[in-house]
């Protein structure tokens, strides 16, 4: 069980340093637009972000 966690969050790592690596440029400008994104926005965009991520996890099984 221990292994699939820890695939799962090296998954997550590697999906998560693709666009820095690729593209620094891109990935700054970015983070600078997502400064100025308001929480509750933010908020919105994380909750979808992980129920699509449930949704997913659920019909890969």
């Amino acid at each position: 069980m221990a292994g699939f966690w820890l695939t799962a969050i090296g998954l997550v790592l590697v999906i998560e340093g693709l666009m820095p690596a690729i593209s620094p440029d891109a990935y700054k400008r970015f983070a600078k637009m997502l400064a100025d994104v308001g929480a509750d926005h933010l908020r919105l965009i994380g909750l979808s972000s992980m129920i699509v991520g449930v949704l997913l996890i659920t019909f890969a099984r």
